[in-house]
């Protein structure tokens, strides 16, 4: 059976076919209000962007969900959980003071934020999956106690998972560090040539497992732990994950702790995707590159792997902006190619979207409804 994907585009020219009505009346048109109780404790699962970063989604339209949420007797927060790596959101207060400056402040978004996993990521409850790699997963406490949950994603390239979206977010950003780290434990990255030496992926390891050999950087394999953040902080490319190791595990396993965190809200989670500003990489980076499509629009839908798989089908019916990374590739700027496979050739993101398919986490059969 076909999940609904509903579809609003980005073309408007008056007050009520603006974006932020559009957010407000999609969350209407896709019955959302149907998974909100009164005085449900409703979390908001947003990426706050890190320090420099400025393509997450913009704290305006997540006011619209949280008035509407307020509107059907919900009380809604804001959340997310704290990275892996060193950076602007490694611990919750870190967190919450870049989650203000970036804009999500309580008089934009009319609701408190709570990072989920506590002030160092160490609250978390086992939840069981019983799937292939894991028979359980962690799941960040303040995210499965709530009681119902609504995931706004920001879809866009990502290094390792190929893209990022609503699966995406639901794996790495419902998990506390630990599990994050479970699901990284494949994937190891090595300095290839061209290392200028700048230190950068040094200062941001967050177990110090990278050290200067040589006048270039060496990242020991017994003290890393897989996190993929020297791999996108590296402003010269040079840092790669090492593709002999196992990316269909890597992707599994986050598929799964998607399963996990979706498995405790069955019934009572929603999903929007934004489909703008669709960017090469992660909103961890602490910059934002050129997007490589124009702005298509956003979506919603209960399933989390028909919102992707609808997301990731109209990226690639586009054609590609010139003089951004896409073009670079030398391949993708043509509708029907691959963008993400262009901008990563060893990644498999069309794995998530199989595998979730596989385990029950959704189903890649859609019906696209776009909405006048």
């Amino acid at each position: 059976m076909k999940s609904k994907v509903y579809f609003y585009n980005l073309r408007a020219n008056k007050a009520s076919s603006s974006l932020s009505s559009k957010v407000a009346r999609i969350f209407d048109v896709a019955g959302f209000k149907n998974i909100i109780d009164k005085n449900d404790l409703v979390a908001i699962k947003i990426h706050f962007g890190e320090k420099g970063n400025n393509a997450y989604i913009n704290p305006i339209y997540v006011r619209k969900v949280v008035d509407k949420i307020k509107s059907y007797g919900g009380k809604p927060f804001l959340t997310d959980t704290n990275t892996l790596y060193k950076g602007s959101r490694s611990n919750a207060v870190d967190h919450l003071v870049t989650a203000i400056e970036n804009g999500f402040a309580y008089a934009v978004v009319n609701a408190p934020i709570i990072i989920a996993d506590g002030i160092l990521s160490k609250d978390s409850v086992e939840v069981k999956i019983d799937k292939k790699h894991f028979d359980t997963v962690k799941i960040a406490s303040n995210i499965f106690f709530a009681n119902s949950m609504i995931v706004m994603s920001h879809f866009k390239g990502h290094e390792l998972a190929g893209f990022g979206g609503a699966i995406k977010n639901l794996a790495m950003g419902c998990a506390p560090a630990a599990g994050k780290q479970q699901q990284h434990s494949t994937v190891q990255p090595v300095v290839g040539k061209g290392c200028t030496a700048c230190q950068m992926c040094i200062r941001n390891c967050p177990v110090n497992a990278i050290s200067l050999v040589n006048g270039s950087a060496y990242i020991d394999p017994s003290i890393c732990i897989g996190c993929g953040e020297c791999v996108s902080i590296c402003q010269y490319g040079v840092i790669k994950p090492q593709w002999g190791t196992d990316m269909d595990a890597f992707v599994e396993r986050m598929t799964e702790y998607a399963y996990g965190a979706y498995s405790t809200k069955k019934g009572k989670i929603a999903f929007i995707n934004f489909v703008m500003n669709v960017t090469p990489l992660c909103d961890c980076t602490p910059w934002s590159d050129a997007p490589i499509v124009p702005d298509i629009g956003i979506l919603a839908s209960f399933d989390p792997v028909a919102i992707d798989q609808a997301s990731y089908d109209l990226v690639n019916q586009q054609f590609g902006h010139k003089g951004t990374a896409l073009e670079e590739a030398g391949y993708g700027m043509n509708p029907g190619e691959d963008k993400f496979k262009a901008l990563h050739p060893e990644t498999k993101g069309e794995l998530q979207l199989k595998y979730g398919e596989e385990i029950g986490l959704g189903t890649r059969d859609y019906e696209l409804i776009e909405l006048k």
